[in-house]
């Protein structure tokens, strides 16, 4: 089987109904290929299923708000007693910012975005693991942001959660890899979208979410630690992790994220 062909494996996808999210679950869908589908918009995640049944893909669809950790745990363990995922893709995530004359973030907001971003995010990977360890393989690709190598000042919460999960998915691959789990972390810069459309400040280097999902799926089948997009971008935000911390917030300002 070439690496590329879905038919046989078996795909997990939390977040399945935002911009990514789908378009992986429409790279994945194929003749044999079995899908577990996550996404909280009832509707978006119907006609999802149906259009991935039609490429031939067998679909399973579980619709919730990952907040209800609980319910996403016994979810994601009903779906290892049937059958453990050879891939998991946690997707889902949301965003919020700071007002538009430098008011704090919501703290409902940030709270949620806390527990959809990172603690969903754990707790899929802390279901998961009892079976992916007992097998000896899997993959596991956590999206964390390019945001995650230094925190813009209008989104400080999305840029702390995103922080965590790259640290927490790098903990994982030094872990989980001489254990046979490959886990890779994804860090996206903009991926038009409705979250990202509502985002404030500048978004350089605009991808579709067509050529996001593509370049994601090469990198998993690469075993890239990071699948990090796009350059020069990358490229950029890497420098401002390395730089003083003062110099990089000088930066960010004077390229528009900040109020």
């Amino acid at each position: 089987m070439a690496r590329n062909d879905a038919k046989g494996r078996r795909i997990l996808i939390t977040g399945a109904t935002g911009a990514i999210g789908s378009t992986l679950a429409g790279l994945y869908a194929a003749e044999g290929a079995t899908l577990f589908l996550q996404g909280r918009n009832v509707a978006l995640l119907e006609t999802l299923s149906a259009s991935c049944r039609a490429a031939g893909a067998e679909v399973t669809a579980h619709a919730c708000d990952v907040r209800d950790t609980a319910g996403l745990r016994l979810w994601v363990q009903a779906v290892c007693a049937s059958g453990l995922p050879d891939v998991a893709i946690l997707a889902a995530g949301m965003n919020t910012n700071v007002g538009p004359a430098g008011e704090p973030e919501p703290w409902d907001e940030a709270e949620a975005l806390l527990d959809v971003n990172v603690k969903g995010a754990m707790a899929v990977i802390d279901a998961l693991l009892p079976g992916l360890l007992a097998r000896g393989s899997g993959q596991i690709a956590i999206f964390s942001s390019l945001a995650g190598y230094f925190g813009l000042p209008l989104t400080p919460s999305y840029s702390a959660s995103k922080a965590a999960l790259k640290a927490y998915g790098e903990a994982l691959r030094g872990w989980l890899g001489p254990r046979g789990i490959r886990v890779s972390v994804v860090m996206p810069g903009y991926v038009r979208s409705a979250m990202c459309d509502r985002m404030p400040g500048p978004k350089p280097f605009l991808w579709t979410p067509d050529r996001a999902a593509r370049f994601i799926r090469r990198g998993l089948e690469r075993d890239r630690a990071r699948i990090s997009f796009p350059f020069p971008l990358n490229w950029g935000t890497w420098w401002l992790a390395v730089l003083p911390a003062a110099l990089s917030t000088r930066i960010v300002r004077w390229l528009g994220y900040a109020r």
